[in-house]
């Protein structure tokens, strides 16, 4: 009943009622807030006509006014509250009051969930399920177009609106179970009423709202109650480095440092430029204050009253949602101070959170400088557990596309070798794909042993996987030109009407039912494999097209193997004795077949082989 109360408490407060108690206040950001946060200070971003001209007040223990700021706009006002420890959930009024007006709006301090600072974020447990919801299932069709939005649903055009929604996304949440996996990352859902190219989520246009297109956010928050209860963590895809041109700041700006350079200046996207101790200050500045297109304009991270309304909405939707963690988008991208204190404040905040940064390198040294615990030649510090370890994908998605070479395994080898230079490479996320490239099966020209091994190779090695929505299905893209809308093809089934249903497994031809029941099982071995999740690797120097790693702990020993040829190799255990000393043999997860260890491994042709092996005698 109490957490039933709270839910009704929040949506009350979340109603569009509590931003026009008064026609003085367009926004009020947050709406509203918690009592027992870490941090006691609070900013409030309060927008309307002329609204500075006003002076705010308001009475209520434990919670003052410490100071106002007043910007170049005159239809802003940014209030810091002090919130102190004695501060109990509950309602209070802040008055705005000027010589012949006056406003008010009925502020809220809510109770925290039990457990909420402790919550433990995704981790390499987990396995996790990447879903672009406009393309992912149509649950209300009543929501495809709404009035209120300027891009209309129109199915026919690969770079439209195609009506996925939240709702939707509940409706398979038994799907996303069933295929064993533990955490959902959905591109962005917050409001992106943009006039075209709007259904991708990365260009926001209100920092506080569900895009009304996916639903509202009560249905964000009921998504992640119901992931919650099947065992799913919610992840949320945030940006930190740039809106849309349509956000509602643009027709007004608070200060005109806002945005960076105050018009479209493109970045030249030299990412190493800020870590590079021969760089330009131009080169460095650039990379990180353009803009990525002239419709996304960069926000400028450096004004302390921007860094502090971008860290407090994502701790107001970790809170709201009930989040499991962050993935952030163009993660470097962001200016370097801002990046330090953003993480520091979100894991003082939620010290067992998850946050997940996009650094876009084949370079080890480039992703390795963002993750927490690493001490960088210049000094620079930053507090992400996580990154996207785009250079072992990389390398991944280079092997398994070469049918010609004599060494394919060989770049996956090197660069794990690499690992010491993260503080925490167990916390990286692996992947095969996402939504910004080309899809695995069609980079490894359709061969489907090919496709096995990139499939055991992310859900084996030591890292925290992540699938890309319909690899399970053998979906298929463009693989040379950058093209979005074949990477972002609609999920077949998640709407009505459609011939193919791959959430049934209906319509699907018998390769894309052989791959979905592979990760089906593949996926749901790794839940229960603790060696898998935190046990260590040795691996041996791949030789002829075969690359042999183990997993191990203090209990338990799993054998990984593949053989890229066409015919079966036969390996000589002696190689492998540090891990295979006293071993008679094991059984394949995938197969089932029991292999003899004693004197031979032999690897059938194109095979992959994930042996759980027997105690050493």
């Amino acid at each position: 009943m109490r957490q039933l109360l709270a839910s009704l408490l929040i949506g009350a407060a979340f109603a569009p009622a509590a931003f026009a108690q008064s026609p003085a206040i367009a926004h009020m950001e947050p709406p509203f807030w918690w009592a027992g946060m870490q941090h006691k200070g609070l900013q409030l971003m309060v927008h309307g006509e002329r609204i500075a001209e006003l002076e705010p007040s308001l009475t209520y223990p434990g919670v003052r006014i410490a100071s106002v700021t007043r910007v170049p706009s005159k239809n802003y006002l940014f209030i810091d509250l002090a919130i102190g420890a004695e501060a109990k959930p509950g309602k209070f009024d802040i008055l705005f009051k000027g010589a012949q007006r006056q406003a008010s709006y009925t502020y809220e301090l809510l109770a925290r969930e039990q457990g909420s600072a402790q919550r433990i974020g995704f981790n390499s447990s987990d396995a996790i399920y990447q879903v672009m919801p406009d393309r992912f299932a149509n649950g209300d069709m009543k929501n495809d177009s709404t009035p209120d939005t300027l891009e209309k649903a129109n199915r026919a055009n690969g770079s439209g609106r195609h009506g996925g929604d939240i709702q939707g996304i509940i409706d398979r949440l038994d799907y996303v179970k069933d295929m064993g996996f533990t955490q959902l990352w959905p591109t962005p859902l917050v409001e992106n009423n943009m006039p075209a190219y709007s259904y991708h989520g990365y260009a926001a246009t209100d920092h506080y709202r569900i895009d009304p297109r996916y639903g509202s956010n009560a249905d964000f928050r009921r998504l992640s109650q119901e992931a919650k209860g099947r065992g799913i963590g919610l992840i949320q895809d945030v940006v930190l480095s740039h809106i849309g041109k349509s956000h509602w700041w643009m027709k007004d700006l608070p200060t005109p440092d806002w945005v960076n350079y105050g018009k479209f200046v493109p970045t030249q996207h030299h990412r190493t430029a800020v870590q590079d101790p021969y760089a330009s200050k131009e080169d460095a500045d650039n990379f990180t204050r353009g803009w990525f297109v002239e419709s996304m304009p960069d926000l400028n991270q450096s004004n302390p009253l921007v860094a502090n309304y971008l860290i407090q909405n994502n701790i107001w939707w970790i809170e709201y949602a009930g989040l499991s963690g962050l993935r952030i988008d163009t993660f470097g991208y962001s200016d370097g101070a801002f990046l330090s204190e953003y993480t520091q404040r979100i894991m003082a905040e939620y010290p067992k959170l998850n946050m997940v940064g996009e650094e876009w390198s084949k370079l080890v040294p480039v992703v390795a400088r963002w993750q927490r615990g690493k001490d960088n030649f210049d000094g620079y510090r930053a507090s992400t557990p996580s990154l996207m370890d785009f250079p072992v994908a990389e390398a991944m998605r280079t092997a398994l596309a070469d049918k010609q070479g004599n060494n394919i395994f060989g770049e996956i080898y090197e660069t794990l070798s690499l690992d010491y230079l993260y503080p925490e490479p167990g916390n990286l996320v692996l992947f095969a794909d996402n939504h910004d490239m080309s899809r695995i099966w069609s980079v490894v020209g359709e061969d489907m042993d090919r496709y096995r091994m990139a499939m055991v190779l992310l859900m084996t090695l030591p890292r925290i996987p992540q699938f890309y929505v319909g690899d399970e299905i053998l979906m298929t893209s463009a693989t040379r030109e950058r093209n979005d809308v074949s990477y972002r093809s609609d999920f077949p089934g998640g709407w009505a009407g459609d011939k193919t249903d791959a959430f049934a497994g209906k319509g699907l031809g018998a390769q894309q039912r052989a791959a979905q029941d592979f990760v089906r099982k593949l996926a749901n071995w790794r839940k229960g494999q603790p060696v898998i999740h935190h046990g260590k690797l040795m691996h041996f120097g791949p030789q002829a097209n075969t690359y042999v790693y183990f997993r191990y702990d203090g209990k338990k020993k799993v054998l990984v193997a593949f053989n890229a040829n066409a015919k079966e190799m036969v390996l000589d255990v002696a190689r492998f004795r540090e891990m295979l000393a006293g071993v008679a043999g094991g059984v394949d997860v995938l197969s089932g077949k029991r292999f003899d260890l004693r004197s031979e491994l032999r690897l059938p042709a194109k095979a992959s082989v994930i042996l759980e092996l027997d105690p050493a005698n």
